[in-house]
């Protein structure tokens, strides 16, 4: 049986509250309502063996016994065994009562094929771009009902459409909003049925190109897909995009500062782009960015402060990671005068 419910505003403040001193020092921001550490657990990277699931699982429990309280997955990362590692881990802490469902946030992605998790249909109904990719709602049932399996819960918080913008190269752009826009008509439908809260996307390129470019996509579009799917209440409220000190795009391109006119919230991706900002920084950046300790912490720094991003993610596959990331717990977000320092 799934585990029922969904992270809550009760919930995620109850969680917050076990920690003081991070809540005093800005670590949870109010994202719909949600109390949620701009700290999250990202689970893209790692071999697909015992090792790894162990450390997965370990880390998922000491990212939430430190204040952690959003978790980043999708169903094609290490071929479900990212899903099923943080699902494993939350059932055990679930059961012993030491967390409750309405207490975190699980985010998952679906569009690119996986092995053992593909539908019972012929490929040519699943309007596949690449002979990988998908956004076809049968299709985005099926992912959305093995992703609710492995992570064992019946309400996923977050439902995100995978790099729809890899659709773009090989179809008109008036095809892929229309593919988008009964994308977005079949996440209203999840919602109804109580399998996810919100809705996103969770792009690559997307974001840090600009509408009209080569893999760029068209935010006030899709808005108003989303609108024509839900009406002016719909559930697209979160944007996941790569956000680091190497990629600044979405940045510079005006892109997070509009975000409070869209009414959405973005959560960074890659913050230590795959571990090459975990070390080797420049010193000057320790005056520009104080409280971190180190050079992990100063890369995640960065991208929890900048304007528009409102959770940072983190690859964190082994207890150490997670001990050593939360080091940011200590300290607030730059505030932006600090923070825009940093590209003087």
């Amino acid at each position: 049986m799934l585990t029922p419910s969904h992270a809550t505003s009760e919930g995620t403040a109850r969680f917050a509250a076990r920690f003081p001193d991070s809540r005093a020092n800005g670590f949870y921001r109010q994202l719909e309502g949600l109390t949620l550490s701009t700290l999250g657990l990202g689970t893209y990277l790692g071999a697909m063996d015992e090792a790894t699931d162990r450390g997965y699982e370990a880390a998922v429990t000491a990212a939430l016994a430190g204040g952690i309280n959003f978790f980043d997955t999708s169903l094609n990362y290490r071929h479900q065994r990212s899903e099923r590692n943080i699902g494993a881990a939350l059932a055990r802490l679930t059961e012993k009562g030491l967390l409750a469902r309405d207490e975190y946030v699980i985010c998952t992605k679906a569009g690119f094929l996986v092995p053992n998790a593909l539908p019972n249909a012929a490929p040519q109904t699943l309007e596949l771009v690449g002979n990988s990719h998908s956004m076809h709602p049968a299709f985005l049932e099926h992912q959305l009902a093995a992703s609710r399996t492995n992570l064992n819960v019946e309400t996923i918080d977050i439902f995100y459409l995978h790099n729809p913008e890899s659709q773009l190269s090989a179809i008109p752009a008036d095809a892929f909003y229309e593919r988008i826009a009964r994308a977005f008509a079949q996440c209203e439908s999840f919602v109804e049925r109580g399998w996810i809260r919100h809705y996103g996307t969770a792009t690559w390129n997307g974001y840090r190109r600009k509408a009209g470019e080569v893999g760029g996509l068209d935010i006030e579009r899709l808005l108003a897909c989303a609108s024509a799917a839900g009406g002016e209440r719909h559930h697209f409220r979160f944007v996941q995009l790569p956000f680091n000190l190497g990629m600044c795009e979405a940045l510079s391109n005006g892109f997070l500062l509009r975000l409070p006119e869209f009414g959405l919230h973005a959560v960074a991706s890659a913050s230590l782009q795959q571990a090459q900002l975990a070390s080797g920084l420049p010193a000057g950046l320790a005056r520009l960015l104080p409280g971190p300790t180190t050079d992990a912490q100063r890369a995640i720094q960065f991208a929890r402060s900048a304007p528009g991003i409102g959770v940072a993610l983190a690859g964190m596959s082994r207890i150490e990671h997670v001990q050593e990331n939360l080091g940011v717990a200590g300290f607030a977000p730059a505030p932006r005068a600090q923070f825009d320092r940093i590209f003087e």
